[in-house]
């Protein structure tokens, strides 16, 4: 366990599995899901990072494996959810957190990049949340009401971002989702949830945000900052652990007031 772990953290005793954790969101969590407790497999295609991830958790004390993972390729993310638990044992949490942006004005875009975005963002969401619920279901967690399943969203979902219809149109559509699987797996001991985040710095989007548009974009935000860092920690902590045990079906908008 982390030297700065909670030695009873909100997500002790549970396998934790989050896609696109090679950068970004999703290596910052998997690091503060560590530090709550978790032992934790990081999944993405880039298995030269992920590599970096586990061993800066490992280094902390934590317990961490990594397995290669494309969420939109249905064969992959079965092979990884089964590898992930061989490796750590029985999933209870998983955040479908892979995703991609392909920005370009709807005239201009092509249809490839626009089927690209839905393949990794909705696929990819759907997969990994069926995946891991089955799972949950064979392995006794979700008998014990102790599934928890978190897609990761965006703002876009709930308005609509310049140059972004596509990106926009598949983060709504992952809301959805969460909606439909939490009805479906309400009397499964499976809860899901969608959290929407805001602007925060990554390595997607730090070109555009030290550029003079990205400046002035925030600027216009409401505190005139991106979101800071560790602004989705409360949320997806609490989301992916037992105390999360009444709240299904919930999309949370956590976005430093930018959509205000």
């Amino acid at each position: 366990m982390p030297a700065d772990a909670h030695p009873s953290g909100r997500l002790s005793d549970r396998h934790v599995l989050i896609t696109g954790a090679s950068s970004g969101i999703g290596e910052h969590l998997a690091r503060v899901a560590a530090r709550e407790g978790a032992r934790v497999t990081v999944a993405a295609r880039r298995t030269d990072r992920l590599a970096a991830v586990v061993d800066a958790i490992r280094a902390e004390g934590g317990d961490a494996f990594a397995v290669a993972m494309d969420v939109a390729d249905e064969a992959s993310v079965v092979a990884g959810v089964a590898a992930a638990e061989a490796a750590l044992g029985p999933l209870h949490t998983s955040y479908a957190n892979a995703g991609i942006g392909l920005p370009g004005l709807a005239l201009d875009a092509p249809v490839a990049e626009f089927d690209q975005m839905f393949a990794v963002n909705v696929r990819g969401a759907f997969l990994t949340a069926r995946e891991a619920a089955r799972a949950m279901k064979a392995n006794g967690a979700a008998g014990a009401g102790r599934g928890r399943i978190v897609l990761i969203a965006s703002i876009g979902a709930q308005q609509q971002l310049p140059g972004l219809s596509g990106y926009c149109a598949s983060k709504a559509a992952v809301v959805s989702l969460g909606k439909s699987l939490a009805r479906e797996w309400a009397r499964e001991g499976i809860n899901v949830n969608s959290v929407c985040p805001g602007y925060l710095e990554t390595e997607m989007n730090s070109d555009w945000f030290s550029s003079p548009g990205g400046e002035k974009q925030i600027r216009g935000f409401p505190r005139r900052r991106l979101m800071p860092g560790d602004g989705l920690d409360p949320t997806l902590i609490l989301l992916g652990s037992d105390e999360a045990a009444p709240i299904t079906g919930g999309v949370f908008i956590i976005d430093d007031g930018q959509s205000l």
